[in-house]
């Protein structure tokens, strides 16, 4: 495929999911991975799930870094350009007319009844990332990954452990374990 059929399939895509994404990012996630790896086949799901994890770890808004990491790995900078021009530009133009009709949206029964009903939507999204990302987890079979996934669930939603405190956490898992792999491939070579 030509690069710039690429980069417009790009810009295009996040304009889209980016428009019509209600909840956050983490709905943006689930959109994202059915555009370009369920729909366009342009990344396989164990990499989607590691770009999502760099962009969940970045600071900034998830819809954000999930579109820089996936244009990056699409196309380089000029994808990185037009993935967050795509993901910025519709709420940046539906916030932009939000705030000038505020009071109406805020006193009229018809809208608040819509973003109500958008709530529970929103719910079963997120939980359908959840799902995904974690049964991608227990698919590895790997019983480090299984043991920090539960573990970093249990610590955020029972003990209230701050998010940041457990990315820095398992961050410092990774490098052990990454070390510690390298270390011993070294010893065997």
């Amino acid at each position: 495929m030509k690069r710039s059929s690429v980069l417009r399939k790009i810009f295009f895509s996040t304009l889209y999911l980016s428009t019509f994404t209600f909840g956050g990012g983490y709905v943006i996630v689930t959109l994202l991975k059915s555009k370009f790896v369920n729909e366009l086949h342009w990344i396989d799901e164990d990499e989607m799930l590691d770009l999502v994890a760099i962009a969940q770890s970045s600071p900034g808004a998830i819809a954000v870094n999930g579109s820089i990491v996936v244009g990056y790995k699409l196309a380089g900078l000029p994808g990185v350009v037009l993935a967050v021009l795509g993901a910025v530009i519709p709420p940046f133009v539906i916030l932009t007319l939000v705030s000038f009709f505020y009071t109406a949206f805020r006193e009229n029964l018809v809208i608040q009844s819509l973003l109500t009903g958008m709530k529970s939507g929103v719910g079963a999204v997120i939980a359908s990332v959840v799902w995904d990302m974690g049964s991608g987890v227990v698919r590895s079979k790997e019983p480090l990954l299984i043991a920090i996934m539960l573990a970093a669930f249990v610590a955020n939603y029972y003990f209230e452990i701050n998010v940041i405190i457990i990315i820095l956490i398992v961050i410092a898992i990774g490098v052990i374990r990454t070390l510690f792999r390298e270390h011993r491939k070294g010893a065997k070579g």
